[in-house]
């Protein structure tokens, strides 16, 4: 896979193209010099070729940061020209040649590799005008675009990239279209292809095989039987493993970083704030792979002023939601502050995974030490099932002991694990403590079942659920975690209660308490007492009538009120 590195001086564009290229915007863009300060690397496709595109830094001297940084950020971008196969020089049309672009065309022509020269900002610039002064650096052509408009990008890629993409092999717009119902290998060979000096010519049955050659760059090529099988048995087992360094500005972040990875991947240096970007960078150790994401420090919100540090923080928060684990990076020298409690908020409500790198432990007493012990029981007790580490990045006290946690944290978030299994839990949390009374009734736990993973997720149904109260959740959790071994990743329980079917078809029966049914009962005697009264009184009426009409004398009835006739 060909690489193409993007260097030049500061503020002339090269994210604002890392974003047009890549189709992202993963590297963050402000009308800001020296905002770039490590490599990122961003995958990118054209005609069915992918290619690697990396972001560097500024070359040049900066006097409102130490010189320290600016040397770190130049080494970076040196390496950076070293393992590219096209370096695209990019330079400001709006302000010219500057000092530092003689010094990067000196850096690329001692490299001795591919280079194009991409003045940038053209737009509103006559184009017959615009960047002829840069080929005063003795690098050939010109290419003039507009980054943030993309304009000219099309042409920059097709003129300059895509000769570099071709030295692979052929892309999809140079080869013959193949007809609907035809072998695309035997057709392609058939009807012929100019073969290219640098694409390898191995015969196979009397022809080159294109389409085995077309799938093998662009790793089409299916696994074996025998991956596919482990594949299914272990979940996620052909991805990577993510995890996001986070922390505080200046808790040794970026050194853990280079640490882990066995070089100065990224620019480190003694003053807070130097990563300002969220940096993701592939590792493999011990045949299992890993991608090691540095963020930059995260302050309290009432510290931060700048526009730069809140876009930094965002993308940082966002490295905590895309990541497995998360491994907070805490100061031993500084103990555990409410801006750490807060972050380790955050990840648990993401649902990460968790592993704690307590650094600069090296030279404390044996006293300060035992204290950070207690601080940390007293203070990060709600998270007993992180790892915690104590380590030096700077020296590499056990820094190779993060990667065990690591991953047995990933593999307990993972972990797939059948509705038998956590039926069996559930019987056996709910016999040794059962659930609490509420309302007259003991909630019931019926059955359990997986409902997600990377967080575990276990869905329990019962009746009555709602009315948990959170310390038998807590119980629950403990118990799980116990029986199925998980360590590292928080455990989500949710609750669901059974719906009645015929709800909609039939009334709801109710059930009445004890109070409520002597209520009744009085009422109905009341009003049966009134019944009788009332029939009694019409039959005295009736005897006197009927007597009144037998002796001939009258008798005098006590008014009665007529009942209305209702009207429609």
């Amino acid at each position: 896979m060909k690489v193409v590195a993007l260097v030049g001086c500061p503020n002339v564009g090269k994210s604002t193209l890392f974003n047009r290229l890549t189709k992202t915007r993963d590297a963050l863009v402000a009308d800001f010099p020296g905002l770039t300060r490590d490599r990122k690397y961003g995958r990118a496709l054209f005609d069915g070729r992918e290619y690697i595109v990396i972001d560097t830094g500024g070359i040049a001297k900066d006097a409102e940061q130490p010189s320290d940084l600016t040397s770190k950020m130049t080494e970076q971008a040196l390496l950076a020209i070293e393992e590219c196969d096209l370096v695209l020089f990019m330079v400001d049309a709006r302000a010219g040649i500057m000092p530092g672009d003689y010094q990067v065309a000196e850096y690329i022509r001692k490299s001795g590799k591919k280079c194009a020269v991409v003045a940038n900002k053209i737009d509103g610039l006559d184009p017959d005008i615009a960047g002829t002064e840069f080929y005063g650096l003795g690098l050939g052509e010109v290419h003039q675009i507009a980054a943030a408009h993309g304009r000219g990008v099309q042409i920059l890629i097709e003129d300059v990239i895509a000769p570099v993409l071709r030295e692979d092999g052929p892309l999809d717009s140079d080869l013959p279209e193949v007809p609907e119902g035809e072998d695309p290998e035997g057709y392609i060979w058939e009807h012929g292809y100019e073969f290219l000096e640098n694409v390898p010519a191995e015969k196979n049955a009397g022809g080159f095989d294109w389409y085995a050659f077309r799938e093998k760059q662009r790793g089409l090529q299916h696994t074996d039987d025998e991956a596919e099988k482990a594949a299914e048995h272990t979940p996620f087992a052909d991805l990577p493993i993510k995890f996001a360094l986070v922390g505080k500005p200046n808790v040794g972040k970026s050194t853990l970083t280079n640490r882990l990875l066995g070089e100065d991947r990224v620019v480190v240096c003694d003053m807070p704030g130097t990563t300002r970007d969220s940096i993701y960078i592939p590792l493999e150790r011990e045949h299992k792979k890993y991608i090691v994401i540095d963020t930059a420090g995260v302050r309290k919100r009432r510290k931060v002023s700048e526009a730069i540090e809140k876009f930094s923080i965002v993308k940082t928060l966002k490295a905590i939601e895309d990541c497995n684990v998360a491994v907070l990076v805490i100061d031993a020298r500084e103990n555990i502050t409410d801006q750490d409690l807060s972050l380790l908020g955050f990840i648990l409500d993401s649902g990460r995974s968790l592993v704690i790198a307590v650094n600069k432990w090296d030279g404390l007493s044996k006293e300060y030490k035992d204290d950070i012990r207690r601080e940390l029981n007293l203070r990060l007790g709600f998270v007993d099932f992180a790892r915690v580490h104590f380590i030096s990045a700077l020296h590499g006290t056990g820094v190779g002991n993060i990667f065990d946690s690591i991953d047995e944290a990933y593999e307990s978030a993972t972990r797939r694990n059948s509705s038998a299994t956590l039926n069996r839990v559930l019987q056996a949390a709910v016999q040794e403590h059962e659930p609490p009374i509420s309302g007259g009734r003991r909630i019931k736990l019926k059955y359990a079942h997986a409902g997600g993973y990377n967080p575990p997720r276990i869905v329990i149904h019962g009746n009555k659920v709602s009315k948990m109260p959170d310390a038998y959740k807590r119980y629950l959790i403990n118990c799980y975690r116990k029986a199925l071994n998980i360590m590292g990743t928080p455990v989500i329980l949710e609750f669901k209660e059974g719906i009645n079917p015929y709800a909609n078809e039939k009334p709801v029966q109710k059930r009445l308490t004890q109070s409520k049914l002597r209520e009744q009962k009085r009422q109905a005697e009341t009003e049966r007492r009134y019944e009788r009264a009332a029939k009694r009184k019409e039959n005295e009426k009736k005897r006197l009538i009927e007597k009144a009409k037998k002796s001939g004398e009258g008798i005098v009835l006590s008014a009665t009120a007529k009942k209305k006739k209702k009207t429609k």
